[in-house]
């Protein structure tokens, strides 16, 4: 039997179920909105797994899963080694959004990474510790900010509402998913022009340390 891991609610869920309803593969929420179940027609051998899309990379990783829909920012930033561990099956073209860099819009100074490296170092001269990044992304942001030579940052965590940070005076600056850039400027926050850390849409990916689940996965790779 082939596992299907979609995203348990929200517009993330409604899309997948459509993406795949095109393909010929229905997927069905049933009971209750409480209610994490499903059901799969129109092919056999599958079962859905509903799950939240930060679980699914977790699930493929440990084989639990055959096959996940996600976005690609989740795969990266949770999964080190993840080319050892999934493959893109394909693209779904829904959940776009760009992981970037922005600071308050008033820094007028400040529009690439080279200008945040020097107000950070400035920041920590005066403030004695460092410039404040607010996100939920630790592992994408620590490598895009090392390859580009910045280093006097600190990275706080941030699960949610991360835009509201800077203005709380939790953070000087946010790393994090836009796909519009509204939420951003309603938030007087403005994106560095080169801080493009990583684009994400939602995908398909494969397990590569799952169970072989039969003739199922042949027949669903040939839809797509």
């Amino acid at each position: 039997m082939l596992k299907l891991g979609v995203p348990s609610k929200g517009r993330l869920m409604q899309d997948t179920f459509d993406w795949f309803g095109v393909r010929g593969i229905i997927l069905e929420k049933s009971g209750s909105d409480r209610e994490y179940v499903g059901r799969v027609s129109g092919i056999d051998g599958i079962e859905m797994v509903m799950l939240s899309a930060g679980e699914i990379p977790r699930e493929l990783s440990a084989g639990r899963i055959h096959l996940g829909v996600t976005g690609a920012d989740l795969i990266h930033e949770k999964l080190a080694d993840h080319g050892s561990r999934v493959q893109k099956l394909a693209e779904m073209g829904f959940g776009q959004a760009d992981l970037i860099i922005a600071v308050p819009a008033f820094w007028t100074d400040v529009t690439t990474l080279h200008d945040l490296d020097a107000v950070a170092a400035d920041f920590r001269a005066r403030h004695g510790f460092r410039l404040r990044i607010a996100t939920k992304y630790h592992r994408l942001m620590r490598q895009f900010l090392a390859q580009r030579g910045v280093a006097d940052y600190q990275l706080v965590d941030s699960q949610g509402a991360t835009e509201g940070t800077v203005k709380n005076e939790t953070a000087e600056a946010i790393a994090d998913i836009t796909s519009t850039g509204a939420t951003i400027k309603a938030n007087h926050l403005r994106v560095l022009e080169d801080s493009l850390v990583l684009p994400s849409q939602a995908c398909l990916w494969q397990s590569k340390t799952a169970p072989d689940p039969g003739p199922a996965l042949a027949e669903l790779k040939a839809r797509l």
